[in-house]
């Protein structure tokens, strides 16, 4: 059973690696505008995710800076669509057209990305669990590394795997639970759902924290 989800889930990630998503083109100083000042439907989007796209940890908004384009764009489109729910984004992204959720992704893939400053309260223990689930996995319970579809480092590739590097262990949190309880359904071939229900409260709490300590940045070369 391990050997066959782990072969699903390598086939999975591979096919999506090598079969990018087409993606209109936005407009980085259109999506400046409607980030910063809205389109008058909601609230700027900045209002959340703060004036450099870090984000906000307390209140669980996450890190948008520097993100993959097309990924931002299909999370904005999904939230439009019903396919990814939340009370707060949907009220303020749902009057925009594709070309303004391009705009908006352009921007924040154009800005710089803010390095982690996440205090973690975690126990070394708990870290280390973290640590182990993100780069080893555990295969005991058929749970693959986060590493195996996020990349190197948890740093993203391309549009359908997000970087989790440096993002608020709050929002990893929240996400996770949300994919475990059925209320987000739109990751890629369902991935994230047949991981994510795999995984204890003990181990989100875990992954979450440790990958918040991660370094935004690639390792300089010695």
């Amino acid at each position: 059973m391990t050997r066959q989800f782990s072969r699903l889930l390598l086939a999975g990630c591979t096919a999506l690696f090598i079969t990018p998503l087409s993606h209109a083109q936005g407009d980085p100083d259109a999506g400046a505008q409607l980030v910063n000042q809205g389109d008058g439907s909601g609230a700027p989007c900045m209002a959340c995710h703060g004036p450099d796209g870090g984000g906000n940890a307390v209140a669980g908004f996450p890190r948008l800076a520097g993100l993959d384009a097309g990924y931002l764009a299909k999370q904005i489109q999904d939230y439009n669509s019903g396919r990814r729910v939340s009370p707060v984004m949907q009220p303020n992204v749902d009057n925009f057209s594709e070309q303004q959720a391009q705009d908006i992704a352009a921007y924040y893939a154009s800005l710089p990305v803010p390095a982690s400053t996440a205090a973690s309260s975690a126990s070394e223990s708990q870290l280390a669990m973290g640590k182990k689930l993100a780069e080893e996995g555990d295969w005991d319970n058929s749970i693959p590394p986060c590493s195996t579809c996020h990349g190197p480092g948890n740093r993203g590739v391309g549009d359908a795997f997000p970087a989790l590097a440096g993002q608020h262990p709050s929002y990893i949190k929240q996400q996770l639970e949300a994919w475990q309880n059925g209320q987000r359904k739109n990751d890629p071939n369902q991935l994230m759902t047949a991981v994510a229900e795999r995984l204890s409260s003990e181990q989100v709490e875990a992954v979450a924290a440790y990958l918040g300590t991660l370094s935004t940045q690639p390792a300089k070369a010695q």
